[in-house]
């Protein structure tokens, strides 16, 4: 009896030594480290979208992207697609609209006279700054027929070509374009401007039509745009002359 006393003795602190390290981590500190462990939120690092080399090169002519003035306005760069009169894409990575500052603001101003007369309502851009590399290939497509002049001759350059033009029209709340009477660079006498009333005479306008024109009209030209008779959609920020002699043509 006595040495199984003894043993009991020897090894009696060995035994509470080993509950001690035991009860080092008791079960609620486990549980609050799991928590611990199950909070922690793990960050990952979003890049920003990486610009176009087309993006890139038209923010070096000192052009501005237009929705970093307005980002309420719409784009659909119909050069950007094959759904174009060319039925090729003219612009191969260039999904934003860029104009000459000048000319940014002007469209900013129209889509803030748009948004007063119905709040439903934005401006809808189709094409704004141009290069003229791109001019280049969409004259090309033209000039062997009858539609040529409605292309800027390169050699004599374009508004689009200083990013003092821009083609565009109203749409709805869900993006749908009002109607105009024609498609966006439709080539015929329906798409003039300087004749509309007898173009509805003869039928080929409707008076809805005519009246979704003239609203697009108002606010660009209150907004400083000046029209041209033979397209609807086109609106240029200066005169020819004042944009060769104070802008710079983009290559």
């Amino acid at each position: 009896m006595k040495k199984n006393l003894l043993g009991m003795i020897v090894l009696s602190p060995l035994f509470m030594l080993s509950c001690q390290n035991k009860a080092e981590v008791t079960p609620s500190q486990t549980i609050e480290q799991d928590t611990l462990q199950s909070d922690i939120v793990v960050v990952e690092e979003v890049s920003a979208p990486q610009k176009s080399t087309m993006a890139l090169y038209m923010e070096e002519q000192g052009l501005v992207n237009i929705h970093t003035l307005d980002s309420t306005i719409r784009v659909d760069l119909k050069y950007a697609t094959t759904d174009n009169f060319t039925k090729e894409i003219l612009y191969d990575d260039l999904a934003e609209a860029y104009l000459h500052p000048i000319a940014a603001k002007k469209l900013a101003k129209a889509q803030q006279l748009l948004k007063e007369c119905d709040s439903n309502l934005s401006l809808l851009v189709y094409d704004a700054a141009r290069p003229m590399s791109v001019q280049k290939k969409m004259y090309k497509v033209v000039q062997n027929t009858p539609y040529r002049e409605y292309v800027a001759d390169p050699s004599k350059t374009g508004m689009h070509n200083y990013g003092m033009a821009v083609d565009l029209t109203i749409c709805d709340s869900d993006g749908v374009a009002l109607d105009m009477g024609t498609s966006f660079d439709f080539f015929g006498k329906a798409a003039g401007i300087n004749q509309e009333e007898q173009l509805l005479k003869e039928g080929l306008l409707t008076r809805e039509q005519i009246d979704n024109r003239k609203l697009l009209r108002k606010v660009m030209t209150e907004a400083g745009f000046i029209t041209i008779r033979g397209e609807w959609w086109h609106f240029n920020a200066s005169s020819r002359a004042e944009a060769k002699s104070n802008t710079k043509l983009i290559d």
